[in-house]
């Protein structure tokens, strides 16, 4: 059973020595590398079964002659993926690499309006899917007439692929070679293309297994939907060091940990509501009989941290990076420290990080202002978008649109520049009221949003999930506000409560606010208004 402290610190490389780029720098070769290396060794497990990384470099240089060859796919064209977690989906990722093609994930929950947008603004003429999302693409063809020429590929396994040859086409692909367009989750209406380069991914392969000192002995696991991001660095991972890479089919706050023992992981990256859903599961016998090492986590809640690495018996640190930068920070497993402070660690080496005002000046220790980012891995830019580029991409420096402090020679998030309430003449992190909220036992997690208020220009209303079986009534709104005016100034506290049975969430699991308003519009909750007792009121 793993150890809090159990670290392996003899294997952990400091990450003074990612000053020096990877030593191989597209993913096609480190596949290459580890099937000439270790071509019997475990690379991908799904539900339906393993292969190892011999395997999964023929099959998909295969797959790559037959996209050259019969689909007449060029250098530069323009692939999309819309799979559920199998093992297609990766195939056809690194085939559609092989091919010198740029790859297009698409979200498989995405309905008509989402996929024609993407096909449409990625210009994707080809797209690998199943049967079960065929007739969404029928219909996308049959109603808009530029997208009628796209074409189908159905997932094919490896037999079907025999008669094409076993080597990968003669295409010259380097680091800067483009990737990935890789949508954003797209909270404020239609998504933005990120230009993600091969360099770009194995950079994050190469920061994480720095900074974590996994090796080829280590198993990695994952349970996002592959079209997003992170399992496609833990395969950037992997291919890093010679692990085999889980995949389960999708998220299960009651599974997750026992796969994680099934599996013997002793890796995993969670993030958004994941460690808060974990947390809350009952506690039982076998929550410490597990193999993990290091869990690499974006906002570990900082209420829970030190609880969850006790429960768990493993360190949680953070990582902190956007699509349009990988990785930008990370807490090293010897950061004991860094535990329940909140703080995102250091800065990798390849990159800068500052934190200044709106005019661009760098603020002073403990002042917040917005976290700025310079360096490698970074997006070319965002797909067909040069003003979007132009805004977010100035002068070298990615504006994250966070909000943060320097402290300790570490940085904290304190909120984004776009997620504030502006109640009088304060303005406050939403961020920061959902962390005093979420710290309530009886709370699964909260959405905190400004509504109009003819005094005050907005007031604070927190929309809030209750772990099962907990009355969602004024008194308990009470209590939890109760115990927030303890840790929050009086007019950071919410006025108006909500009670939700669930979240609209983005594909990376955080809470998409506009669709969440939106459906409050529509289907408007019970909101308890907790003024003082004698203006009390409860509307419809």
């Amino acid at each position: 059973m793993t150890q809090v402290e159990s670290v392996h610190p003899e294997r952990a490389i400091t990450l003074g020595r990612l000053a020096v780029a990877p030593p191989i720098d597209t993913l096609v070769d480190l596949l290459a590398d580890q099937a000439v290396r270790a071509p019997d060794r475990e690379f991908l497990r799904f539900a339906e079964g393993y292969w190892t990384f011999a395997e999964i470099d023929d099959w998909t240089s295969r797959l790559a002659q037959r996209l050259v060859t019969e689909d007449g796919v060029r250098p530069g064209d323009r692939v999309a993926i819309m799979l559920p977690n199998v093992v297609q989906w990766p195939i056809a990722w690194l085939a559609i690499l092989k091919a010198g093609a740029v790859t297009v994930p698409v979200n498989s929950s995405y309905q008509r309006a989402d996929l024609e947008f993407v096909l449409a603004d990625s210009g994707a003429r080809l797209l690998f899917t199943d049967a079960g999302h065929a007739p969404i693409v029928d219909e996308i063809r049959a109603a808009n007439s530029e997208l009628a020429g796209v074409r189908v590929i159905e997932a094919t396994s490896r037999d079907e692929l025999a008669a094409y040859p076993a080597n990968r086409p003669a295409i010259d692909i380097t680091g800067e070679t483009l990737a990935n367009l890789q949508y954003t989750s797209g909270t404020t209406g239609f998504p933005k293309a990120c230009m993600l380069t091969h360099d770009y991914w194995t950079r994050l392969g190469w920061v994480c297994a720095n900074a974590t000192g996994l090796g080829a002995d280590d198993v990695a696991l994952t349970s996002q939907p592959f079209s997003y991001m992170d399992p496609q660095w833990n395969t950037a991972l992997c291919l890093t060091v010679g692990a085999p890479l889980v995949v389960l089919p999708r998220f299960s706050a009651s599974g997750f940990m026992a796969d994680v023992r099934k599996h013997r992981a002793t890796f995993c990256y969670v993030l958004g509501s994941m460690p808060t859903l974990l947390f809350k599961q009952p506690l039982t016998a076998q929550d410490r009989d597990n193999d993990l090492r290091i869990v690499l986590c974006s906002a570990v809640p900082v209420a829970l941290h030190a609880a969850l690495e006790h429960r768990w018996g493993a360190p949680w640190r953070e990582i902190f990076g956007m699509t349009e930068s990988g990785v930008d920070l990370v807490s090293l497993p010897e950061s004991v420290d860094d535990v329940g402070s909140g703080r995102l660690g250091q800065p990798i080496p390849t990159k800068q990080v500052r934190v200044v005002d709106p005019q661009g000046r760098e603020v002073a220790d403990g002042e917040a202002g917005e976290l700025i980012t310079s360096g490698k891995p970074m997006m070319l830019g965002y797909w067909n978008r040069p003003d979007a580029t132009a805004q977010v991409l100035r002068e070298g420096w990615l504006h994250t649109g966070d909000v943060a402090v320097r402290e300790a020679g570490s940085f904290r998030l304190v909120g984004r520049l776009k997620d504030m309430v502006r109640r009088g003449g304060e303005n406050i992190a939403s961020a920061e009221v959902e962390r005093v909220l979420e710290r309530d036992d009886t709370v699964i997690a909260t959405a905190v949003v400004g509504v109009p208020d003819e005094l005050f220009g907005e007031e604070v209303k927190a929309f809030v999930q209750l772990a099962p079986g907990i009355d969602g009534s004024r008194e308990t709104a009470e209590r939890i506000l109760d115990a927030a005016r303890k840790q929050l100034a009086r007019f950071k506290i919410p006025r108006y409560v909500e009670f939700v049975a669930d979240f609209p969430r983005t594909p990376s699991e955080r809470v998409s606010k506009p669709a969440l308003k939106a459906r409050a519009a529509e289907q408007p909750g019970t909101t308890y208004d907790l003024q003082p007792p004698r203006e009390n009121r409860s509307r419809t």
